[in-house]
């Protein structure tokens, strides 16, 4: 039996952004409460992704949405990693920039802790892309997107982040101009 580098690198693309998604899952939370969604898109809910940073780029003029699609289109798959920002009632905190968590509420405010959890979590995530020497990238511009398309399904998650992932000669998320 020959199993030829395609096959080989698709199948470890794929175990590996899994791997990814339980190390962002099991990375600590702050008071164990774990607001993460994790999912793994490919194929035309990618290309749903890239269409969507493209529209943003001409309707804003931001124009590193569309640098940041072209990306997309060279990746064989993205992680997604989105959080349910819910203040997390941590005392005398301030960090969301109200007094208190029920302020923070009142104003529709974004818990800082709980986005520092999403940070935490795409720390564990890239660091495992990296040893398996998998090429990655943490882009805001696919969790936009992504946001934009309600591609997570719960109106909860206020923030969320992609991380691209190709196996290649030549990392394509390095030289962007």
């Amino acid at each position: 039996m020959i199993t030829k580098y395609r096959e080989i690198e698709e199948r470890a693309i794929e175990h590996v952004a899994d791997l990814m998604c339980v190390a962002a899952r099991t990375a600590p939370k702050a008071k164990g409460v774990d607001n993460l969604i994790a999912m793994v898109v490919k194929g035309r809910v990618k290309d749903q992704l890239a269409e969507e940073m493209r529209r943003i780029a001409k309707t804003s003029g931001a124009q590193f949405f569309e640098r940041d699609a072209v990306c997309i289109d060279k990746a064989a798959l993205v992680v997604l990693l989105g959080q349910k920002v819910k203040p997390l009632g941590v005392p005398s905190c301030g960090y969301c920039g109200f007094a208190n968590c029920a302020e923070n509420e009142k104003n529709n405010g974004l818990c800082a802790i709980s986005i520092g959890d999403l940070g935490i979590a795409i720390g564990s995530a890239v660091s495992v892309a990296a040893q398996h020497h998998v090429d990655n990238r943490v882009m805001f511009s696919i969790g936009r997107a992504a946001l934009n398309l309600d591609i997570f399904e719960e109106d909860v998650v206020k923030i969320a982040y992609g991380i691209p992932l190709s196996i290649s000669g030549k990392n394509p998320f390095f030289d962007r101009t």
